[in-house]
């Protein structure tokens, strides 16, 4: 048996990427995730003494204060997934994934729709911004439930990272569903 020609050995993307490319990839997720954080934040800072202090809740409502580390830890584990998922298309020569790539940022879209929709719409149409939020966040559920599986296919590690995300997403729905419930 006749071995192929060098030039149809070579895979398609070379499989050391620079450490520069690498970090610049992963600085620029954690721009991203930091840009989708402070956006979160300044649609919350305004409102979490007004009306979200006033709302009732689930009694399964965490303290204010751990919603910020939450999340935190959250945008982190979301950035560092992303950096494993290129990178993996990148050291082992994968072909694109579109589907991947799409419901990568898609996920990101809708996180960053999410807490403006829920937190700043109240005070702009009521109660109706919490129904707006919660299809948005029914949206981002989904949309991470399809990233998980997409993304195991080429990094477990990232599909492990993605995880929690989901649970605290779904937990995220209870409390959403909560405040549409009793107020």
């Amino acid at each position: 048996m006749s071995t192929p020609p060098p030039s149809t050995l070579r895979e398609p993307h070379s499989s050391r990427v620079p450490a520069s490319r690498q970090a610049f990839v992963a600085v620029g997720l954690l721009v991203v995730v930091t840009a989708i954080a402070v956006l979160g934040s300044l649609a919350t800072v305004p409102n979490v003494r007004g009306w979200y202090a006033e709302a009732e809740k689930v009694a399964w409502n965490p303290p204010g204060w751990v919603f910020g580390p939450a999340w935190s830890l959250l945008y982190l584990m979301i950035a560092l997934a992303g950096f494993l998922l290129w990178r993996a298309g990148r050291t082992r020569a994968l072909p694109p994934d579109h589907g991947l790539r799409t419901a990568y940022v898609a996920q990101l879209a809708l996180n960053v729709l999410w807490t403006p929709v829920f937190v700043a719409g109240y005070p702009l149409i009521g109660a109706t911004a919490w129904w707006i939020a919660m299809g948005v966040l029914l949206a981002l559920i989904i949309s991470v439930a399809v990233l998980i599986p997409l993304a195991a296919r080429r990094s477990r590690t990232s599909a492990a990272l993605l995880a929690p995300y989901l649970l605290w997403l779904l937990f995220a729905a209870t409390l959403n569903a909560g405040i549409i419930a009793l107020n």
